[in-house]
């Protein structure tokens, strides 16, 4: 009796222990900001960007040098000028006005449409590596450690060199 006590413990201890263990999934951690700001292809989308947002602010800039000219010229002339023709120029003046808002609202959106385009194929390619690296070291769960992302402790293992490893960086 006491044999088949000790034989039902050491089986109840036995299943415990392997089913614990069982149910602890391996997690390691990245900061994928990290990660993607080191990949050569950000540098590059990042100086393309650069580039896009000069030739805007440089067109912008003309713009708006040209209105502020019209609008002193046209101060300057209009006590000469009639009332009626004070009014078309104010009317032109106005439309200067909107159009240079309407090419800068166009200006941040197509910023913004670039800005994704670059930027998607960089973090997909990212995020295809850290999977690889995860898989072949056997983690199930990999969490990003990005400052502000949640995550309050990692002590587990940081994948960050071994993608960048994978990238061939």
């Amino acid at each position: 009796m006491k044999k088949i006590k000790t034989l039902l413990v050491a089986s109840i201890l036995f299943l415990g222990a392997t089913s614990l263990t069982s149910a602890q999934s391996k997690v390691a951690h990245i900061d994928t900001q990290e990660l993607i700001a080191a990949m050569p292809e950000m540098k590059a989308a990042q100086n393309q960007l650069e580039k896009l947002t000069k030739t805007y602010q440089a067109d912008l800039q003309t713009m708006a040098t040209e209105l502020q000219n019209k609008m002193k010229q046209y101060q300057a002339e209009a006590s000469s000028k009639t009332d009626e023709v004070n009014g078309q120029r104010a009317q032109e003046v106005q439309g200067m006005r909107d159009n240079v808002l309407k090419y800068e609202q166009n200006a941040q959106q197509e910023m913004g449409k670039r800005q994704e385009g670059l930027i998607k194929p960089i973090m997909e390619k990212a995020r295809v590596a850290i999977q690889k690296v995860a898989r072949a070291k056997g983690y199930q769960y990999v969490v990003d450690s990005t400052a502000g992302s949640g995550l309050i402790l990692a002590d587990g293992p940081n994948l960050l060199e071994d993608v960048k490893k994978e990238l061939g960086m």
